[in-house]
């Protein structure tokens, strides 16, 4: 039989470039306020996978003349489908029995997956990438193993085409180039300054610009084609730009934030772009960078990574629901989890991945033939029948898993929001009206006063008030802006302040904000106090606060600080806040977090939104610091 590549080379460096990429990924998540631009990680992995597939494909086509189609999408499969599918079976299996509140559309993730079509699904469901505290699932990440698998399915037959239509290496490098910078356009014209970029960042469409790169990069520079013996000034130069290539990609790792619109707008794909160079440099044999970035801990770490992308996000998750203090033992936690991701991750290489990637699928009947009748018990026979149990129970979860469902308590808490979104926009447009009520234009009977001074105590008692304090805030103009937890509270903040202005909503971040508060004040909504409770949703830059407070201007800010938790950013927002308070005079800091932590009672079961009695402290607090 016909060797499919003979002499084909292991570049070693390789898995370095892949061990810096997973590092970045997996830190992202981890210490999301320091690695902010982690998720690059994805993009350079795509352009190492279009390069090396693409590089093989033309191996092939040289050697042979042909592509054989079948057994590229078997080796395909035999490399990533039965870690995927394991994945898979594993955390559905544990989420049956130990996380039920994650069973909802189990069985749509999962098929998704399985048919590499998950990034599609999420973007159908509404899906958020960066909500990690409303979308808390094991699977959120598997978005970039359907963009692969999609671009598996369609390459080779493109990369025949462009074979047999454009004759020249040179063209068809052009054409693919052309193709690549397409898909990144796309993603600027999709991408909404201001609005969540998941649909931008998740669809192939937008998405696959980084693999085309990385298979453009084959045809100008083939890895077998590469003379070994270079001038000593051209591999000065390719070193030096190797080099640089590395240092950009590292700081952009740390600085670059996800919600920067310079990400979209070409931002991804400059740095596909310096991704591609450091594919390029790493294999060219003529340089140093393939050596640099060879060592035990980066082939490690490189011959894995797939593994430890895979089981990053269920080891987050199922961890993190169990330990509800995270924000005050970041470190020991991110030790942890970092251990169970490295366990999970070592344990997929060795049982699943190197076994399966040689097993020979047609034998798999007299091997299952020949394990039933040897009569010994081993640890193998044993393995196997826990793992039968396991895809039972996984099985059983994903058939009985609900579709699109909502607990009572959930319908209750998103009924309240709506309710309080119609409120909080009817306090804009109240204030938007000409004579919004008429006050003080008609007569008030005695009974009316009466009433009205009933529930104005009521209003003073509920809210420990005095009545000095409760006759300003009558007339008090504020501009209260937040994110769902002040949403929760507006009702409450309504009684205080009649005359306020609310504008708050779910999921909303502090980025989002000056866009948003430059509306309200072309429109006269922003008020000389402004009330601004953000950061539930994540952390923030200086920058990012420091463009809020510029068009806000000089106008009094109450900032309400945290209390997520659950969520490892907490105490940097906090940090922040107070930083913030001291760099600008004019700013108050509310310390809610003070406040409230001791007082679990106060909060829904999520620890962060609150119940009625919550809802009453966090209006109060707000309240004595406006008026005092």
């Amino acid at each position: 039989m016909e060797k499919r590549i003979k002499k084909s080379r292991y570049i070693t460096g390789i898995d370095g470039i892949r061990s810096v990429a997973v590092i970045g990924v997996i830190f992202y998540h981890l210490i999301p306020t320091s690695i902010r631009g982690g998720y690059l990680g994805v993009p350079v992995f795509f352009v190492i996978s279009g390069y090396l597939i693409t590089d093989l494909l033309r191996q092939e086509w040289q050697q042979n003349g042909k592509i054989q189609l079948k057994q590229f999408y078997i080796r395909r499969l035999k490399r990533l489908y039965p870690a995927l599918a394991t994945l898979l079976i594993v955390s559905s299996a544990y989420i049956t029995l130990f996380q039920r509140n994650l069973l909802n559309n189990l069985r749509g993730i999962v098929t998704s997956s399985l048919l590499y079509l998950n990034n599609w699904w999420q973007i159908r469901n509404e899906l958020s990438y960066f909500d990690r505290f409303g979308n808390e699932s094991p699977f959120t990440h598997l978005w970039s193993l359907a963009v692969e698998g999609q671009n598996y399915l369609i390459w080779p037959l493109l990369f025949l085409l462009l074979i047999r239509v454009t004759k020249k290496r040179q063209t068809t490098f052009l054409v693919i180039a052309a193709g690549a910078l397409v898909s990144a356009i796309l993603m600027a014209i999709l991408f909404v300054p201001g609005a969540d970029p998941t649909r931008a960042y998740y669809g192939t469409d937008t998405r696959i610009f980084s693999i085309w790169i990385g298979g453009s990069l084959a045809f100008i520079w083939p890895s077998k084609q590469l003379k070994e013996k270079i001038p000593l000034e051209a591999k000065r130069v390719l070193n030096s730009a190797g080099l640089l290539a590395l240092v950009l990609l590292v700081i952009s790792f740390v600085y670059l934030d996800g919600h920067s619109t310079f990400v979209y707008y070409g931002g991804m794909y400059l740095i596909s772009l310096l991704a591609a160079v450091l594919v390029a440099i790493t294999a060219h044999p003529g340089a140093s960078l393939n050596r640099w970035l060879t060592n035990p801990v980066f082939t490690y770490l490189g011959k894995r990574s797939y593994g430890i992308y895979l089981y990053q996000f269920p080891v987050m998750i199922f961890y993190e629901s169990k330990v509800q203090n995270i924000a005050d033992n970041v470190w020991l936690h991110i030790v942890i989890e970092l251990a169970l991701i490295l366990i999970a991750s070592e344990l997929s290489y060795r049982f699943v991945e190197k076994p399966l990637r040689n097993f020979d699928y047609s034998q798999s009947f007299n091997v299952m033939k020949k394990w039933l009748t040897t009569p010994n018990v081993s640890l193998q026979k044993i393995g196997v029948i826990f793992g039968i149990l396991v895809f039972l129970l996984a099985g059983f979860g994903m058939i009985t898993a609900p579709v699109n469902y909502v607990a009572d308590d959930k319908k209750v808490f998103q009924q309240e929001i709506e309710i309080n979104k119609e409120l909080a926009e009817q306090t804009q447009n109240n204030q938007l009206a000409e004579n919004p009520d008429a006050a003080g234009e008609t007569e008030t009977t005695a009974s009316e006063e009466e009433t009205l001074a009933e529930e104005s105590l009521a209003i003073i008692e509920k809210y420990g008030l005095t009545e000095e304090q409760f006759q300003a805030a009558k007339t008090m103009e504020i501009t209260a802006f937040g994110d769902s937890v002040m949403l929760g509270a507006t009702i409450e903040l309504q009684e205080i302040f009649p005359q306020a202005v609310v504008d708050a909503d779910i999921s909303r971040q502090l980025y989002t904000a000056p866009e948003l508060l430059q509306s309200l004040r072309e429109q006269g909504l922003l008020k000389d106090k402004v009330v601004l409770a953000l950061g539930t949703n994540g952390s923030f830059t200086d920058a990012q606060f420091d463009s809020v407070m510029k068009t806000i201007g000089d106008r009094q800010v109450y900032v309400v600080n945290v209390r997520v938790p659950t969520q490892r950013w907490q105490n940097e927002v906090n940090l922040s806040f107070e930083k913030m308070v001291e760099k600008y005079p004019n700013i108050t800091l509310i310390d809610w977090y003070s406040e409230s932590n001791e007082h679990d009672d106060w909060f829904r079961e999520d620890h962060v939104h609150l119940e009625e009695s919550g809802k009453v402290h966090y209006a109060t607090l707000l309240a004595k610091a406006i008026l005092n």
